[in-house]
């Protein structure tokens, strides 16, 4: 089943941090690193990317792959830069409130 960031966040406790307006789009699978040179080779496009990396890094590895959404687990905290770049490049920011194994496998119970 293939489900839209909106739909995630109002069947979880997951919240959106920016770009609630980009929220219909669909994610696709779901896939958890905090490395961000392994997330450039190995994450696929429109995946729920769950990292705790709330850094300016992430949002630019987030748009090389194209992912759909950027959950950062565990309520880890996110750079101001890192949230002002999100918004300037379209990158939806989620926070959750579980650890990074924990984000994944509901979101992947969910799809």
């Amino acid at each position: 089943m293939i489900m839209t960031v909106k739909e995630l966040c109002e069947k979880t406790q997951i919240k959106i941090l920016c770009c609630d307006a980009l929220t219909e789009r669909e994610i696709k699978s779901v896939y958890c690193c905090d490395l961000l040179s392994v997330v450039m080779g190995k994450a696929p496009a429109d995946c729920a990317w769950v990292t705790i990396m709330g850094n300016i890094n992430a949002i630019a590895v987030a748009v090389l792959v194209d992912a759909c959404c950027v959950i950062i687990a565990d309520q880890a905290e996110v750079d101001p830069r890192a949230l002002d770049k999100a918004v300037e490049q379209g990158v939806i920011l989620l926070q959750s409130s579980l650890d990074i194994f924990n984000t994944a496998k509901l979101v992947d119970s969910l799809l």
